[in-house]
């Protein structure tokens, strides 16, 4: 599910990863990146990912609509990771397909296949904060995340359902995020991210995104079973619910591309 900047210094940081985190951090935006980098760094390792998810699209009123997608991860050593989402239910978006390349610098590289118009769509980066498919996940929530596309605050700890929390502020880099900022529960045990609040580019509350039921997976990997995004203020949410997560399966570069858009049914 993975979910949309600035050159950071490298060296910082290679270094905030070489210091033990038990180190104490000299300021909160010191402390507020190190957790993040730390977040990131125990999850490196998982190479490739496939899974199916049942989005809900839920209104106001309390009506869905449910579409079935399968979905597929590649890591990318010095670069962010590439995914590919395809729908395969209900009848009327069968076969659209939604190809996503994340980049820690820079703007990330997104396209949606529509079978209807048989053409692909570029998704121009001042529309990244745009709805995807009628959902509440925006295009620039289905990044990955990499640690060069924020800059950060340590708040404070909290109690969340995963614990103890790390509560951080994140700062979007892009002058197209949809965001001013983002604040992000972090729990102590194992660095997984269980909540989200996103505020608008007038700093109003806008949308959450909880995370549920994570599972492990191959002794280090974190992937919870349902997100749940909730806007508030439209009264609108989207829920994915994941299943079948293989890791590892052998998919490489030439399964990410323009081309496999249009031949993923």
């Amino acid at each position: 599910m993975n979910l949309l900047t600035n050159p950071l210094n490298t060296f910082l940081i290679t270094a905030l990863v070489a210091v033990p985190f038990t180190a104490q951090a000299e300021t909160a935006e010191e402390k507020g990146m190190a957790i993040s980098v730390e977040s990131k760094q125990r999850d490196l390792g998982w190479q490739d990912m496939q899974a199916q998810m049942n989005m809900v699209l839920r209104n106001k009123q309390g009506q869905e609509s449910v579409r079935e997608i399968r979905m597929k991860s590649l890591e990318i050593e010095d670069d962010g990771d590439k995914s590919l989402s395809v729908f395969d239910k209900p009848r009327d978006v069968k076969g659209t397909a939604f190809l996503s390349f994340s980049h820690p610098v820079g703007a990330d590289d997104q396209w949606l296949y529509l079978p209807a118009l048989k053409r692909v769509k570029r998704i121009a980066s001042r529309n990244k904060s745009g709805p995807f498919m009628g959902s509440e996940f925006a295009y620039e929530d289905l990044s990955s995340f990499e640690v060069e596309k924020y800059t950060y605050k340590y708040l404070r700890d909290e109690a969340c359902d995963g614990g103890t929390c790390f509560v951080v502020e994140q700062y979007p880099v892009d002058k197209n995020s949809g965001y001013t900022r983002r604040v992000v529960w972090v729990d102590q045990s194992e660095y997984r991210v269980w909540k989200i609040d996103f505020f608008d580019r007038k700093n109003s509350p806008l949308k959450t995104l909880t995370y549920h039921d994570y599972q492990e997976y191959l002794g280090k990997h974190w992937r919870p079973d349902l997100m749940k995004m909730v806007n508030h203020q439209t009264g609108k949410s989207t829920d994915l619910s994941w299943n079948s997560y293989q890791f590892k399966t052998g998919l490489s570069d030439k399964d990410f591309n323009k081309n496999s858009l249009k031949r993923a049914r």
